[in-house]
Order: C-alpha cells, then sequence, then structure tokens
C-alpha cells in the first residue's frame, strides 16, 4: 500500500512522498526494511532514524526524522493499530452452518453467521448475523449472540446467556458456570440453585480461560466496551461498568458492584460486596474491601497509591528502624540504671 493511500485511509497529514510502498507494519523493536512503524516516546527517535522503516506515525513532524516519509495524526498508537487491522486482519468468508457441526433445532442462525464443525448450538440459541463460531463450542439452550461476534474454540456460554454485539471470547472460557453458592446445616453444605444468568455488552473482549458465573437470581453484567484479560474469575452477581480494563488473575468476589472506566491491575483480589467507584484504578496483587472512592489505590488492603509508596519506602528501612529502636531502649534502660543508683 503507497504512503497516499495509507494517508488518505488513517486522516493522517502527510510529509513527504505520497508514492512510497509501505509492505507492512511494525513495533519499534521489529523494524524491517518498508515496513510503517509508529513513534511512542521522544526516545525511540535515534533508532527509528537509522532503521530502514518507510514511514512513521507521528503526533507531530519530526526533523530527525526528514528522510523518512511522516504521517502526523492526533493518536500514533491508535492509528498504529488501525494500521495492524488494514494490512492483517481478513474478516472469513461466511460458510454457513458446517458439516460436522450440531444444531439443534429451534435454534437461529442469523445470515452470514458461521458455524464450525464439532460446535453445538442447543435449542432456542440465537446466534447473530455475521458471528463465527468455532470448533468444540458450546452454546446453551435460549441464549442469544449478538451480530459478529468471534467465539473461539472451546468456549462454554451455558443456557440464557446473552452476548452483545461484535463480542471476541477467547478459547476455552466459560460464561454462565454456576455461581459459588452454598447454605451450610448439620455440618453438610448444601448447594444453593444458580437461576440467574450473565448479560455481556457490545464491543466487550473475554480473554482465555475467564469464568463469568451466572447470578443466583438476577443477572451477572458486563458492561459495554470493557476488556478482560487471560485467567479472570467474575462470581455471581458482580456488575461491571462501561470500559473498564480487567488485568489477568483477577478475582472478584459475589455481588461486587464496579463503576465504568475502572482499571484493575493483575491479580487484584476484590472481596464480595463491594462497591468500587468509577474512574478507580489499582495495582497490582491489591486487595479491595468495602467502598472504594474513586482514586488510584495499591497494597493489601489497598491505600492511597501516595501513601502506599510511603509505606513501602519505611517498609524497606525496617530493619535498620528495628536496630535503632534496640539501642534506643538499651540506652534507656542504662539511663534507668544510673537514675536508680
Amino acid at each position: 500500500m503507497k504512503t497516499g493511500e495509507l494517508a488518505r485511509l488513517l486522516d493522517a497529514e502527510i510529509s513527504g512522498s505520497g508514492e512510497v510502498e509501505v509492505t507492512g507494519v511494525q513495533g519499534v523493536s521489529d523494524l524491517v526494511e518498508g515496513c510503517l512503524t509508529f513513534l511512542a516516546r521522544k526516545k525511540f527517535l535515534p533508532e527509528i532514524a537509522a532503521s530502514p522503516a518507510a514511514a512513521v506515525l507521528v503526533s507531530d513532524f519530526q526533523d530527525e526524522l526528514s528522510h523518512k516519509v511522516q504521517l502526523r495524526v492526533a493518536n500514533p498508537q491508535l492509528a498504529f493499530a488501525r494500521a495492524l487491522e488494514l494490512f492483517y486482519v481478513r474478516r472469513p468468508e461466511p460458510k454457513g452452518v458446517m458439516e460436522g457441526a450440531c444444531v439443534e433445532n429451534g435454534a437461529e442462525i442469523g445470515n452470514g453467521a458461521t458455524v464450525y464443525p464439532l460446535a453445538y448450538v442447543c435449542r432456542g440459541a440465537v446466534i447473530g448475523v455475521g458471528s463465527v463460531i468455532h470448533p468444540h463450542v458450546f452454546i446453551g439452550e435460549d441464549s442469544r449472540i449478538g451480530k459478529n461476534c468471534v467465539i473461539y474454540p472451546g468456549v462454554k456460554i451455558r443456557e440464557r446467556v446473552t452476548i452483545g454485539d461484535s463480542v471476541i471470547i477467547h478459547s476455552n472460557s466459560v460464561i454462565g458456570a454456576d455461581g459459588y453458592g452454598y447454605v451450610t446445616d448439620g455440618g453438610v453444605h448444601h448447594k444453593i440453585p444458580q437461576v440467574g444468568t450473565v448479560h455481556i455488552g457490545n464491543n466487550v473482549e473475554i480473554g482465555a480461560n475467564v469464568t463469568i458465573d451466572r447470578a443466583t437470581t438476577g443477572t451477572t453484567s458486563i458492561g459495554e466496551g470493557t476488556k478482560i484479560d487471560n485467567l479472570v474469575q467474575i462470581a455471581h452477581n458482580v456488575t461491571i461498568g462501561k470500559h473498564c480494563l480487567i488485568i489477568a488473575q483477577v478475582g472478584i468476589a459475589g455481588s461486587t458492584v464496579i463503576g465504568d472506566y475502572v482499571v484493575l491491575g493483575g491479580q487484584v483480589g476484590v472481596a464480595d460486596h463491594v462497591t468500587v467507584e468509577s474512574g478507580t484504578m489499582v495495582g497490582a496483587q491489591s486487595g479491595l474491601m468495602g467502598v472504594v472512592k474513586k482514586g488510584i489505590y495499591t497494597g493489601t488492603p489497598a491505600i492511597n497509591h501516595r501513601q502506599w509508596l510511603k509505606a513501602q519506602a519505611v517498609f524497606e528501612r525496617l530493619p535498620e528502624l528495628m536496630k535503632t529502636v534496640k539501642r534506643l531502649e538499651d540506652k534507656v534502660k542504662e539511663l534507668e540504671v544510673k537514675d536508680n543508683d
């Protein structure tokens, strides 16, 4: 693709020739002849300038890159993502219900959808227009998959689950498993039937090996635009707002309410019945309890991030401080002995 056409598709202002051929898209560490890359920070200028890259996405034209074609955009990283899509992402041609797929009577498959061999779609299920159901996917009774979704191999979607439009679910995730609910009587744990459901909003992406449990009653809900990394556990009756980022190995216990645009770092643990206000950011391996006001938190239990940094500085000095305290104690004892004499 020529740089002029690329500039048009990316809504970019061009500096240099529009006739240079771009053969691919690469990050700074993988630059090859003829590729397009992007300038994330100025510290990468020398590396990009000396590279064989043909064109660079920038937020402002750079004199150091005047020998290359520069494409000025508001957000180079976003434009880089769009360029990757232009060069490498190809929507597969619709194949309908393929031989070897099992679709029960009463299931509805939308136009342009694909159901691969070894997928199983139960009665009453609906697959939206243009969605792709890969092998070994199970879709339970009366579940609904929206338009243009991609459900990768091994995903299990239980009964009465609702998936919005343009949702991506990666391999081996389970949506709508029973919530972890028991009542103990006479030394025996009795199962509480989990009769609720799960609702996944539009444009959600769910990583591999994620489990989102169905509600005891009511709905476990994931808001529009939220992105969930691999190996996340979301328990029954949890509500997660719009455009949240949930990083790998996060565990969220039952009946927690998370607002919009919340970021939970890797391995964050959230206790049950917690409320997290919109716009909150939580550092990796932190633990949340109670009501978490909007802010930035770290630690277990989580505290204000600035306070945590101060506490960490003190923690590193604890051995030294203990020695100081011991010396002071010994000094006090000496003074007490002298006073008694």
